[in-house]
């Protein structure tokens, strides 16, 4: 069960000492045990006991928020300590947000997309199926494009296709870490979506990479931040990106990296959006 196994595993990396207990001896289990927790987040023994094991009836949420903080979750984890207790929960009169399941986008997005072109910019869903993109978003992954056609997995580019991926992403593990984090945190929201299922499974049969990290039950928020890529013609790029969720399609996320102005990823940017026009009229010759 998700949440039996999230909370074991944030319990796991609590050490008592960071939550002023003793660390004490004849520990039987890493970090705390689950009457610490109960006691930090002002709950009985039996009560704790029987939310990790999943039976938690209505649960509020000051209670939710009072383990959150006695297991020191993050932003990340909080979120989604609260979707795996909406998913046992069905009291949860809360809605569920529509997934992002098309192939394909909106002619309007597509047009959005097309119209940013100082830097890449791409649509993805939950399971990290890239929907659409512009001209500098297909050229910067254009080896993930040769792999897998037009609608590739970022995921399935990860794990699956490590020849290019390593190369293209110098701090791999920080990479694949993130990956495994996205879709955890998407598994929680909808532990229903059979094409996520399906993804997960054929992950996990064909890389003991990312078996390992989906056992290790880590989420992520990809709301913003930087990244390091190393492309095959314009080297390397150290960009920023920003994502905002889509309100008028729930579910997908749009993400837009830039460089720092005067950088030499700035002038690597440039390149690789004239070498991405040079590919585009090659095209359509």
């Amino acid at each position: 069960m998700q949440l039996q196994d999230f909370l074991t595993s944030r319990r796991a990396k609590v050490k008592p000492e960071q939550v002023g207990l003793l660390p004490g001896t004849n520990r039987r289990v890493p970090g705390l045990r689950r009457g610490e927790v109960a006691q930090l987040a002002g709950v009985s023994v039996e009560y704790y006991t029987r939310m990790e094991r999943g039976d938690v009836g209505s649960v509020s949420e000051p209670v939710v928020n009072a383990i959150a903080r006695a297991l020191l979750l993050d932003d990340a984890e909080r979120s989604h300590l609260f979707d795996l207790v909406r998913t046992v929960d069905s009291t949860s009169a809360r809605p569920r947000r529509r997934r992002g399941r098309t192939a394909s986008v909106r002619p309007g997005l597509q047009f959005v997309l097309d119209a940013i072109t100082a830097g890449p910019a791409f649509v993805r869903n939950g399971r990290m199926d890239v929907l659409a993109g512009n001209r500098t978003w297909r050229a910067l992954y254009a080896d993930m494009y040769a792999t897998q056609g037009t609608q590739p997995n970022l995921a399935r580019f990860t794990f699956l296709d490590r020849e290019h991926s390593e190369s293209f992403h110098p701090n791999w593990d920080l990479a694949a870490d993130i990956t495994v984090g996205i879709l955890r945190l998407e598994a929680g929201r909808d532990p229903h979506d059979k094409d996520l299922h399906d993804l997960v499974g054929e992950l996990a049969t064909r890389s003991q990479e990312f078996r390992t990290r989906w056992g290790a039950h880590n989420v992520r928020d990809h709301g913003t931040g930087t990244k390091h890529f190393r492309h095959p013609v314009v080297g390397d790029l150290h960009l920023v990106y920003e994502a905002a969720e889509l309100v008028a399609d729930p579910g997908l996320s749009l993400l837009i990296y830039t460089a720092e102005p005067g950088s030499s990823s700035a002038d690597a940017l440039q390149l690789l959006g004239s070498w991405a026009a040079t590919l585009e009229s090659a095209d359509t010759r």
